[in-house]
């Protein structure tokens, strides 16, 4: 049998998704589609707020990385 080593990102903190500042949104959007039976039309708004919040962690995680100095 082989045996199967989990390997941990780079970012501990993005391992799980309840670890990120975006998280509130994203259970926001989960709600909605209970609350309106998935109709999506009517969660728009929380789907927006989870994309933004999504794309600026995105930029300063790209940030973080080029600040970053293999050979320093």
């Amino acid at each position: 049998m082989a045996s199967s080593k989990v390997q941990s990102p780079a970012y501990p903190s993005a391992a799980r998704l309840a670890d990120s500042e975006c998280y509130p949104a994203y259970t926001a959007s989960l709600k909605c589609l209970e609350v309106f039976n998935s109709d999506k039309s009517k969660c728009q708004e929380h789907f927006d707020v989870y994309k933004e919040c999504k794309k600026k962690e995105r930029e300063a995680r790209l940030e973080r990385n080029r600040n970053r100095s293999l050979f320093s």
